[in-house]
């Protein structure tokens, strides 16, 4: 193509203006570059075809005019006709148009917005003021060397899986990336339809809100951390889930065994010296269920062994378990979820983030507290629940001072209450020993 004349395309857009009153027309670069394009305008007629199929909204915007043996059609309002590429048909029905659209520039863009998946990406590129260049699909393979390639920007995405990677993948690229929890997002979708397409502009729209909150970008390390914790409670639970079957499979036959997973361990030894107290298939199913748990029980427990040795080998968590209630588990759990602590300004914001606060319900200048909020990583605040309930249960075993502060507590709440109100106060403990860098001091529970 020829080099671009701003000030020809602008005396052509101003003719244009002219001849068609309150519509706004785009002269390409590609229209520009042809010969005696002023007396064509002359020659402008309306398209004179408007059917459901090329004009749905009965707009009546569009036109032609030919040059040569070439037809060209053109739109107001600054929407693209085909591509010089070249297609086949567009949506308004035009067949083998030479119209040529302007490509955005790369370096007017600033934000791209991506709304992941596994290999279908969906982009929306805009500028810093929020005007779309493009919003289209990208392949696994084209969303690289998009990222590679272009200019330094801020790339924009959900949250969510696979959102890490691609995230480290832009910062090395020379990126600025920013996570934004789904939830944010959600109010910026338009309510005409739910499609990719709208996904990646919401996404654009909330990452340039005032005051939004992102999340930051994991490390390999964190998420290999993260991997080994969540293996093992995908094998817990699964040995769980075998226990349960096979004390119901006994129950069906007439027996009853003892609480405790360790009763029903034992059994076993009694099964096997037991003969005809249950049919034989009956005792060859319940030896699978028996080896499948061993096999599980092995496996978690070396699991166990490398997430205390991550632990050991990290100076803040030692610290940490230096805490009541505070394992090699809910260690490893913090290794893997915990974002820097330095990102909280004090630990009430920490224990905000975990959801151990109530939930606000107030209008008209009344204030109304519910349930706590749920609203952080729940693995964490499950965890820290749990170690605040062997604390409370240690506490009524042993005693407690009732002038202390977990004495005081549990004259006035009782249960699962005490439990949380205990786990919000480890957590604004732990945020003070790993920004303050000191061990336990003590004065959580105060055993009388």
């Amino acid at each position: 193509m020829a080099d671009c004349d701003t000030d020809r395309i602008q005396e052509l857009n101003d003719r244009a203006r002219q001849s068609f009153t309150g519509c706004r027309v785009v002269i390409t670069q590609g229209i520009q570059a042809m010969d005696n394009l002023p007396d064509l305008l002359d020659q402008v007629r309306w398209y004179d075809r408007f059917t459901p199929l090329n004009d749905p909204y009965q707009e009546h915007d569009f036109g032609s005019f030919h040059h040569g043996a070439v037809q060209v059609f053109w739109k107001f309002d600054g929407v693209d006709a085909p591509s010089h590429s070249g297609i086949a048909m567009c949506q308004t029905g035009f067949v083998g148009s030479q119209f040529n659209r302007k490509e955005a520039s790369m370096s007017d863009i600033s934000i791209l917005a991506i709304d992941l998946a596994k290999h279908s990406f969906q982009v929306c590129a805009t500028t810093a003021e929020g005007v779309v260049k493009f919003n289209r699909k990208y392949s696994r393979g084209k969303l690289s060397q998009l990222l590679a390639e272009h200019s330094s920007c801020l790339v924009a995405m959900e949250a969510c899986a696979t959102s890490h990677w691609w995230g480290r993948y832009a910062q090395e690229a020379g990126h600025e990336v920013r996570l934004i929890p789904p939830i944010y997002v959600k109010p910026f979708v338009k309510r005409s339809a739910k499609n990719d397409a709208n996904d990646a502009a919401a996404i654009a729209t909330a990452v340039r809100q005032p005051g939004m909150r992102f999340v930051q970008v994991k490390s390999q390390e964190q998420q290999t951390h993260a991997m080994l914790f969540r293996t093992h409670q995908t094998l817990t639970r699964q040995r769980a889930t075998l226990i349960t079957t096979l004390r119901g499979h006994f129950a069906e036959h007439g027996i009853i065994v003892a609480k405790g997973d360790a009763a029903l361990l034992a059994y076993e030894d009694t099964m096997e010296a037991q003969e005809g107290a249950m049919p034989d298939l009956v005792r060859e199913t319940a030896r699978l269920y028996y080896h499948h748990m061993a096999q599980l029980a092995q496996t978690i427990a070396t699991l166990e062994r490398q997430m205390a040795d991550a632990a050991k080998a990290d100076e803040g968590i030692q610290r940490l378990r230096t805490m009541p209630g505070v394992g090699p588990i809910t260690a490893a759990a913090f290794l893997a979820f915990a974002p820097p602590m330095e990102s909280f300004r004090r630990g009430r914001d920490f224990a905000a983030w975990l959801g151990l606060v109530p939930k606000q319900l107030s209008t008209g200048g009344k204030t109304k507290l519910g349930r706590i909020s749920k609203m952080g990583q729940s693995d964490l605040r499950r965890l820290l629940i749990t170690g605040a309930t062997v604390c409370i249960r240690w506490a009524r075993w042993k005693g407690v001072k009732p002038d202390g502060w977990l004495g005081r507590l549990l004259e006035r709440k009782q249960g699962t209450l005490a439990a949380v109100a205990l786990a919000n106060k480890m957590a604004r403990i732990l945020w003070a020993m790993v920004t303050k860098k000191q061990d336990y001091r003590g004065g959580l529970v105060e055993y009388a």
